[in-house]
């Protein structure tokens, strides 16, 4: 079949007409605008309404600074302060421009937070809220308002603010604290003999002063003066850093001579012998043996590496503890290791926090025998536990400095592993919650050395103070204690200073306006 052909026409061609672009319908254009930027703000406002009612709160900072331990997060879930009929008022009196400011801020928050509505803040600026704070300063007696915070745990709001002492001087209600912003800061000496800022305690002071405005006055622990010998001189004394551990736990140590008590006075919370020296005559163990003997006695011991006098050896003894007359030390090739390695023990309540980890206590130790599980105690209702165990390798040595030949293991004279370096004690019923309440409690730690300021340890701290709330019956507060937080420079030179300006004030917003140019004229493109 032949190709068809296309028929051709005498009609001339028309030209194609030019595509003109349709006018914007720019009313439309702008409505659909207003519409997404009202439709997205209403969407920012309602997630932010969400967001004030269901959130949580992250501490993103290196050493969680922000964020309270684990015994104050105890704390604040106990009985102590559920059981408060009246929230506990929390009045910050702090101004923006004091450098702790954000840090106590952000602290007091979290306490209100974590109290589930127990704790109640009110943060006052006293240069922008002068009649405030003036009124608050009447009210409070309060004669010169500096960085404070204020807590006012009084069982109801008809309590007195203002009270009267013994001796008829006018003082706050024993339920008011107060926690200035200079006991939150300690200090320390440089090697140029310049005191300077050292660490932040501000967790410390706050919950120190949470327990004493709860329970109204601190426990109280007679310290027998005429039996121990400690040193106490100096700033930095082993001495006054135990009782600074102890009174951030609210618990005073009160010096007394057991010499001539015929009894342990009714309002003394417990008993603490440190680094006894001179011996117990028979009628001052027979006062402990009656303190001991009665419900709630509480007794902290801590020995003299490889020292405890006789009549404190027996009274311990029969209590299921030995203090041996030895040192605890290993050996690494021919260096003798004096610093005592071990961990704390698993399956004991109120060092759960520790349960397992390694720790050092540094200088002189002696270890102590702990009668565990002996049916002879179990009789009379006498339960010894170890607290802190060795590690492998280490050893009792019993004549430490006088092997000339060098430190070895002796088998028949030294004391072989396992070695307890901590102990406690508990007299009753301890496993019967109706009567647990009634027990009698005892620590024993054969060291000293672990006080001292250059041998200081976290986990130790942490240790004896949970040891010592444990034993005035206050397991809320045991646990990891506060973190301190320490000042750090970051040293610049005047090069870097003057780079830092120059790139905040010049080049940064001329990167962000060429960054805005590029943008403008791509959209206009």
């Amino acid at each position: 079949m032949a190709p068809v052909k296309p028929l051709k026409t005498d009609l001339p061609e028309m030209p194609d007409k030019p595509n003109r672009p349709s006018r914007p319908n720019r009313f439309g254009i702008g409505f659909l605008s207003l519409f997404q930027i009202l439709l997205f703000l209403v969407i920012v406002i309602f997630a932010n309404y969400l967001a004030s009612y269901n959130y949580s709160r992250a501490d993103l900072s290196r050493a969680a600074d922000y964020s309270l331990s684990s015994s104050t997060g105890n704390y604040l879930k106990s009985k102590a302060i559920a059981a408060s009929t009246t929230p506990v008022k929390w009045i910050m009196i702090f101004r923006r421009s004091s450098p702790f400011y954000e840090r106590v801020r952000a602290f007091a928050e979290e306490y209100a937070r974590k109290s589930n509505g127990k704790i109640i803040l009110e943060t006052i600026n006293p240069i922008r809220s002068p009649d405030r704070t003036q009124q608050l300063a009447a009210a409070y007696n309060l004669t010169l308002v500096r960085d404070l915070v204020l807590i006012d745990a009084r069982p109801s709001d008809s309590a007195p603010i203002i009270t009267e002492t013994p001796t008829g001087t006018p003082a706050l209600n024993p339920h008011i604290t107060i926690a200035l912003a200079d006991e939150m800061l300690t200090y320390a000496t440089d090697e140029k003999g310049q005191r300077r800022p050292d660490t932040f305690r501000a967790e410390d002071i706050l919950t120190a002063r949470l327990v004493e405005a709860i329970e109204g006055k601190p426990r109280t622990f007679l310290f027998l003066a005429d039996k121990s010998r400690i040193d106490s001189e100096g700033e930095n004394s082993p001495w006054n850093h135990l009782a600074a551990t102890l009174r951030y736990q609210n618990i005073q140590l009160k010096p007394a001579n057991l010499a001539g008590l015929s009894e342990i006075p009714g309002e003394i919370n417990g008993l603490a012998i440190i680094a006894p020296k001179y011996d117990f005559t028979d009628e001052e163990i027979k006062t402990l043996e009656r303190y001991w003997n009665t419900p709630r006695a509480a007794l902290l011991i801590l020995l003299t590496p490889g020292e405890c006098p006789p009549q404190l050896r027996t009274f311990l003894r029969t209590k299921g503890i030995t203090p041996r007359r030895d040192r605890i030390i290993s050996k690494d090739s021919d260096r003798v290791i004096t610093n005592a390695r071990g961990n704390f023990t698993a399956g004991i309540d109120f060092i759960k926090d520790l349960s397992g980890q390694a720790t050092v206590f540094e200088g002189a130790s002696s270890s102590l025998e702990v009668r565990e599980n002996a049916d002879d105690l179990a009789v009379r209702k006498i339960s010894p536990n170890p607290l802190i165990r060795i590690s492998e390798g280490f050893w009792g040595e019993t004549k430490f400095g006088e092997n000339q030949a060098g430190e070895t293991f002796d088998a028949i004279h030294d004391t072989p592993a396992p070695l307890y370096l901590a102990a406690s004690v508990t007299r009753g019923a301890a496993n019967d919650d109706r009567l647990a309440a009634d027990t009698s409690r005892m620590i024993v730690i054969a060291t000293t050395d672990f006080l001292q300021p250059d041998r200081q340890r976290a986990e130790n701290i942490d240790f004896l103070a949970s040891a010592a709330n444990w034993l005035v019956h206050r397991e809320s507060l045991t646990g990891l204690a506060p973190r301190t937080i320490g000042t750090y420079k970051l040293p610049l030179l005047d090069a870097q200073v003057s780079f830092i300006n120059r790139l905040n004030l010049f080049f940064a917003p001329i990167a962000f306006l060429l960054i805005g140019g590029l943008v403008y004229s791509s959209r206009r493109s």
